[in-house]
């Protein structure tokens, strides 16, 4: 994927100060083609995953088979340990991320799920409390769609920081923002829409209006923890060639998650 020239954090501050308030940490994910090991962080990869551990699967109807049975094994889609991409997503004693997907498209489904997405499954683990345990290798899904099988893939960090889409800005913000981003890179969104896998930041919402996620538990606003991009190098398509992001509660990794397609 091919991405337009983005100015440092100090530059856009620089330019449009009343941003501060609102930047948040990010770190953009570049997959390459690979052989990543269940001990490194990848997209598609192998996961540190223990033999003893039941492996997810989906029953939810899907396109592929309306009934959802029988039950596909989930697949792989990134692993991410905290020495990697340190960072304030982290919760206090956890230093593994494991997501997987169910690799088909699946419609009217209930929350935290969303139509047209794959269902995905989030671990939080303690990689040391595997140290020791023989590494479980993933069964094969029994079908699966178009575009939801990452390949295996290294990963190369780019920490950054992030800044929202201008509809949720302040209003007065927004048109010093929309006239820094016409007179920057290409022509693009450059300031405000960071292409690509990412963790943490800011989701975009250059195709609708912005959704307001609220915790189920305790109603507190969900931050984006992380985004599954369509790009050729991991083979991973998802909806209109769009993006897969994730929700989480700030106040405690195990309220549940939100997913969302745009």
């Amino acid at each position: 994927m091919t991405y337009s020239p983005r100015p440092s954090a100090e530059e856009i501050l620089d330019a449009l100060p009343g941003l501060a308030p609102f930047a948040r940490e990010a770190v953009r994910l570049h997959p390459k083609r690979g052989e990543p090991g269940p001990g490194d962080s990848s997209i598609g990869g192998p996961l540190l995953w223990p033999g003893q551990d039941p492996w997810p699967t989906c029953s939810v109807p899907d396109e592929e088979d309306p009934t959802g049975m029988p039950a596909t094994a989930m697949v792989p889609v990134a692993q991410i340990f905290r020495r990697d991409v340190p960072g304030p997503w982290w919760p206090d004693g956890i230093d593994l991320l494991q997501i997987l997907w169910c690799p088909n498209e699946h419609w009217d489904v209930p929350p935290p799920q969303d139509d047209g997405s794959p269902i995905v499954e989030v671990r939080w683990r303690r990689a040391a409390e595997m140290a020791g345990t023989p590494p479980r290798v993933s069964p094969e899904p029994s079908r699966h769609g178009e575009g939801c099988m990452p390949e295996p893939c290294t990963l190369t960090v780019e920490p950054l920081v992030d800044f929202p889409f201008r509809e949720v800005l302040p209003p007065d913000l927004r048109p010093p923002l929309e006239e820094l981003v016409h007179r920057t890179g290409d022509g693009g969104d450059v300031i405000t829409r960071v292409a690509g896998w990412k963790l943490g930041g800011w989701p975009t919402w250059h195709l609708n209006h912005p959704r307001d996620f609220r915790c189920t538990t305790c109603d507190s606003e969900m931050t984006l923890l992380f985004t599954a991009a369509s790009d050729a190098e991991s083979g991973v398509v998802v909806g209109r060639y769009g993006d897969l992001r994730i929700f989480v509660c700030p106040a405690g990794h195990d309220h549940p998650f939100r997913v969302d397609l745009h």
